[in-house]
């Protein structure tokens, strides 16, 4: 069997994935030989950021298994890996505790105007200004998966209320008043302080936050994006920050990465934007490799793996999520 990583692992790492199975082959392929490995690999464990030929490995036929090292999954679901038979795990879930400070940073930042301080300090300008409270807040979550739960988690002790979505609407967490299936939506979003996104990128939600979903929210409701920046319609999301239909956007992700120079919302003093830097982690590494090692063990056993994907949707159903 041979394994091939595409992540950027440390010669230790690389050695821990040998001593889990010490009869297979492990390469560490890296960005610069991706391309040229994947097509030998029996396992690939990685997100492949240049392009990768897809089509020709599904047709050879000996890929067995995908790891993603990453929660999004749009790098390797391609309509022939959706189509084939190869299983597909991902890291859902895995950094839901830097997601979550991340959130709570974007949010924390533009509750109490620290866009306006920080301009502020670089004038050397020591002047009180308004600021918000996030206690008391209504908070609507959209997409209940791990890292929306463990939002949900962080966000219970500051005493708000936390609605959310979900595509299963299942296994309500208490912290959470009401879980409302997605197409439930429109219903949450006229309660929301804040809006916070924290789905995956598919053919069902590519696009799915735009001018309809905006003119449903309070005008100086915050909208925050974790999740991938496709999944926003941003010519939409400009238009309701600059016509006041919405009160501020905290951005980690961004339809082009990275942002254009020319984009207005580098512009906008009612946005804080963070360079897709959510599950950044001095662990992720670490914890990528030790999630996979637990994974190729039940592999090699024939046993279910954990964070199994439904391939259709881009990320795995409750009854496969690792608890982590």
């Amino acid at each position: 069997m041979r394994i091939v990583l595409c992540f950027p692992v440390e010669p230790q790492q690389v050695e821990q994935i040998r001593a889990t199975v010490p009869d297979w082959e492990v390469v560490d392929a890296g960005q610069q030989r991706i391309a040229e490995e994947l097509p030998t690999a029996d396992i690939f464990c990685g997100h492949a950021k240049v392009p990768v030929p897809w089509p020709k490995v599904v047709q050879q036929g000996r890929l067995q298994w995908i790891q993603s090292s990453a929660a999004g999954l749009d790098h390797c679901l391609t309509p022939e890996v959706i189509d084939s038979n190869i299983p597909v795990t991902s890291a859902s879930g895995l950094f839901a505790n830097q997601v979550a400070e991340q959130t709570m940073t974007l949010i924390l930042g533009l509750t109490r105007s620290m866009p306006t301080f920080f301009e502020a300090a670089n004038r050397k300008e020591f002047v009180r200004r308004p600021t918000g409270d996030l206690h008391g807040k209504t908070i609507g979550i959209i997409g209940l998966g791990g890292n929306g739960r463990r939002l949900a988690e962080v966000l219970a002790p500051w005493n708000v209320r936390v609605l959310a979505t979900d595509v299963f609407p299942v296994n309500k967490p208490d912290c959470v008043e009401q879980l409302l299936p997605a197409s439930q939506l429109d219903e949450m979003l006229p309660q929301c302080d804040i809006v916070i996104l924290c789905v995956p990128l598919n053919s069902e939600t590519k696009g799915m936050i735009d001018r309809s979903v905006f003119a449903q929210m309070k005008d100086n409701a915050m909208f925050v994006n974790v999740a991938r920046g496709p999944v926003v319609n941003e010519p939409d999301l400009i238009e309701a920050l600059q016509q006041n239909q919405i009160g501020s956007a905290g951005i980690d992700v961004t339809e082009v990465e990275p942002l254009p120079e020319s984009s207005p919302l580098w512009n906008s003093p009612n946005v804080m934007i963070t360079p897709h830097v959510g599950a950044q982690s001095a662990r992720r590494v670490p914890d990528t490799v030790d999630f996979f090692c637990e994974n190729l063990k039940r592999f090699r056993a024939d046993q279910p793996l954990l964070n199994l994907v439904d391939k259709h949707r881009g990320f795995p159903p409750p009854e496969n999520r690792a608890n982590r």
